[in-house]
């Protein structure tokens, strides 16, 4: 199995009135793991499924290679894809499951049978091929509904949240296991979710949607460490943000005047003085100051404390604004009550122009 690249060239797709997905020109390359990820109804799976072919665009054209797929449907495609529900036939066999691609293509028993074998030992099922799906766990099942993608040879693997349904432990194991088998085999993966967690761990690279518009494209690293607009800094992991306008500029650096005082970050927009601005920074990058001073601090007042194992949240809060430190669980949490200071270093904070964060962090 080999990858191609996906070509997406000023797509838009609108039902009725409604818009999905705006104009957008985007390209997953060839063996990527591409994750689009972005809330309930921001258009991503409409993106699959014109990828897929089950819906064609309104306007624009999809490339899978150099390929127009205008006039070609699902059939027709070099794709596969995997349903939340994964839809397998509770009355045949595993490998009978794995195999049933091939059979509708005419392939006979014993070489599909071959091929089922193949993928379910790929897979890690080896052992379970004559079992049921009804006999396999959760893990085992997804497993089974990619070996059989798989099985068509597709350049490009489409899976709509397939890890939606299973719980925690079992979710962050298929993470390894998707990243691994999608390695092995060269195929082009493009993974929808609204799990930041999961595109984070699984993808070479990420797009970033909200409300039909892809907001950012890039590997996981400048995603969330250099994110370009204030959605994708609030929708991908925990930040905390600070309101204020901007006094000073320079050196790539704003200075921001806020309810705490003046605190500085990296200008990621280059802003000019007296623009609406928000600084952001993560809780992993801020800390209560107990000796050596950060660039920025400012008061606050401790409110609670919440254990997450290898680390604790420390949440503080101060005038309207709540603030979050991540901290190692080092035992106790003494000289929490009360006032106490917090702060970070200038190049830790983004800087940017203000504008619609996610919804959660809203509210929160």
């Amino acid at each position: 199995m080999r990858g191609k690249d996906v070509r997406l060239q000023d797509v838009v797709m609108r039902f009725g009135g409604f818009t999905a997905v705006e104009r957008t020109t985007l390209t997953i390359n060839a063996g990527e793991f591409f994750s689009i990820l972005g809330p309930s109804g921001c258009g991503k799976t409409t993106i699959l499924r014109m990828v897929s072919g089950f819906i064609r665009p309104s306007e624009g054209k999809v490339l899978i290679g150099d390929q127009d797929m205008g006039a070609l449907g699902p059939a027709r495609r070099p794709t596969a894809l995997i349903f939340q529900n994964l839809a397998l036939f509770p009355l045949m066999t595993n490998w009978e499951n794995v195999a049933f691609g091939l059979e509708a293509r005419g392939v006979d028993r014993k070489t599909r049978r071959d091929r089922a074998f193949d993928l379910l030992a790929l897979v890690g099922l080896q052992g379970h091929e004559e079992k049921s799906p009804n006999e396999l766990s959760g893990g085992q099942k997804q497993r089974v509904a990619i070996a059989r993608a798989l099985a068509v040879e597709p350049a490009v693997l489409l899976l709509d949240e397939p890890l939606s349904a299973l719980d925690l432990k079992l979710r962050q194991y298929m993470r390894a296991e998707l990243k691994d088998i999608q390695r092995k085999t060269g195929v082009t993966f493009i993974f929808i979710t609204h799990d930041q967690g999961e595109a984070l761990t699984m993808s070479d690279r990420i797009a970033v949607m909200k409300a039909g518009v892809v907001e950012q494209v890039g590997d996981v690293d400048t995603i969330y460490d250099n994110p370009r607009t204030p959605f994708v800094a609030t929708f991908v992991g925990e930040n905390n943000v600070i309101e204020g306008r901007v006094t000073a500029t320079g050196d790539g650096f704003a200075t921001v005047e806020t309810p705490h005082g003046m605190l500085r970050g990296r200008d990621q927009d280059r802003l000019s003085v007296g623009e609406r601005a928000m600084l952001f920074v993560r809780p992993e990058r801020s800390a209560r100051v107990n000796g050596v001073a950060p660039d920025n601090v400012f008061d606050a007042r401790f409110e609670r404390r919440d254990l997450e194992g290898s680390f604790v949240n420390l949440f503080f809060k101060a005038g309207a604004d709540s603030f979050i430190v991540h901290e190692a669980n080092r035992g106790g949490h003494g000289g929490l009550e009360g006032a106490v200071k917090v702060g970070f270093n200038a190049a830790d904070a983004v800087v940017m122009r203000a504008g619609e964060i996610e919804a959660e962090a809203d509210d929160a």
